[in-house]
């Protein structure tokens, strides 16, 4: 044998070695990154607001939110070198509840948009069959911005690759531990656990986390000898598991947001089993919407046999919001133009745009709403904050209306 031969081997015999050190040398600098970006405790802390923004998200005027504070009304802010005074999200929501406690009807909706007597949970799925749409990045923010306005959130990490969970401030390979996923919930065997007991909070007051590792991985495998074992799945099996899981929690939440998986497995498609709506985000070329069709093709194929199965398909909405859009490309504004023209109002009026604002919050595992004006080129961030806005306020527009309120 050569000797070109043998070193080839040899590089196969070890690949699996090398990948492992290569693994543990990068999730071990990750874990030194995110020290040293959040220290002592490595856990991630929201940004005060300013008294304008704190009133903006309540609703009401900065001087009504000073004269609060001047009789006592509600929360002391925090006041800077400068004499700005500054809130908390927890801070912001103490104000809500007093303002809604004093008014009536319409108007303590308004201040506290909890779901009222009649109001079904709201599960909205955020999928694609192609990484890289944004999907992440969209269901991160629309949690934010639900959680910002007052909502009870919980947002679902089913992707084993658990980049929503980083981005909430919990590392996969560190912070997540065995049978502390949602598959502790979902698990067929005697160490299922409740929902409640994998829940996080997190650093934004109003949003709790059901965090994901690779862990996810093994409902995939488990499942098929689920099936096996109960041929007729009379207990529903896999697709009503996760459904179950969050009935435990419905009362404790207004909106659940749940990251799917870019594949179409057992765990996506129990996601979307559990859904109300649907979000599908999608990058507006060629390649990635002949990768949409095919999801999409599939997915009807595999929800037509949950249906047969005795499966409830019960959707309030199912919008495709295009990501990363450039209005100044020419292939793209004519994909958007197909898209719009084939599904007409199924396409969300307002896209994200691609941004570098977006890009650079994320280098430090933040979002928009985390990051600051201050922090970025104004413009910039200016331009993506108002795309951003447009999308989730349309979003949230959609769960009103589910819920028979006006806008």
């Amino acid at each position: 044998m050569s000797a070109p031969a043998e070193h080839s081997r040899s590089l196969i015999a070890s690949v699996d070695e090398t990948i492992g050190a290569q693994a543990e040398l990068l999730s071990s600098q990750l874990q030194a990154m995110s020290e040293a970006l959040f220290p002592p405790t490595s856990r991630k802390v929201l940004r005060r607001f300013t008294s304008g923004e704190a009133a903006r998200l309540i609703g009401i005027s900065d001087s009504t939110l000073r004269k609060m504070t001047l009789a006592g009304e509600g929360p002391m802010p925090d006041i800077n070198s400068s004499g700005r005074r500054l809130y908390t999200l927890g801070q912001i929501n103490e104000v809500r509840h007093v303002l809604a406690k004093s008014a009536r009807g319409r108007e303590s909706v308004e201040f506290l948009p909890h779901r009222r007597p009649g109001e079904h949970l709201q599960v909205i799925a955020v999928t694609n069959f192609k990484g890289g749409s944004g999907k992440t990045t969209t269901s991160a923010h629309l949690a934010q911005h639900l959680a910002l306005q007052g909502y009870r959130v919980l947002a679902v990490d089913l992707d084993p690759q658990a980049s929503l969970s980083a981005l909430l401030g919990f590392l996969p390979e560190t912070d997540v531990l065995a049978n502390q996923t949602l598959y502790a919930a979902i698990r067929y065997d005697d160490e299922q656990r409740p929902l409640t007991e994998v829940i996080r909070p997190t650093y934004f007051d109003g949003l709790d986390l059901v965090p994901g590792n690779l862990e996810l991985m093994e409902f995939e495998h488990a499942t098929p000898k689920a099936l096996v074992a109960n041929d007729r799945a009379r207990d529903g099996l896999f697709f009503t598991r996760v459904a179950r899981a969050f009935d435990e929690v419905a009362n404790r939440y207004d909106v659940i947001v749940i990251d799917c998986p870019p594949q179409l497995g057992f765990l996506t498609l129990s996601g979307l089993c559990a859904a109300t709506a649907m979000i599908v985000t999608i990058h507006p070329q060629m390649l990635d919407v002949a990768s949409m069709s095919q999801f999409l093709l599939m997915t009807r194929d595999l929800l037509a046999v949950v249906r047969e199965a005795g499966g409830e398909l019960k959707y309030d909405f199912l919008r495709y919001l295009l990501t990363r859009y450039e209005p100044q490309d020419g292939p793209q504004t004519k994909v958007a133009a197909l898209l719009r023209n084939l599904f007409d109002d199924f396409v969300l009026t307002n896209a994200m745009v691609k941004s570098a604002a977006v890009s650079d919050a994320g280098l430090t595992k933040q979002t928009l709403y985390e990051i600051g004006r201050e922090n970025l080129t104004r413009t910039t961030y200016d331009r993506a904050m108002e795309s951003l806005s447009a999308v989730n306020d349309e979003i949230e527009g959609l769960i009103k209306a589910a819920w028979g309120r006006r806008s």
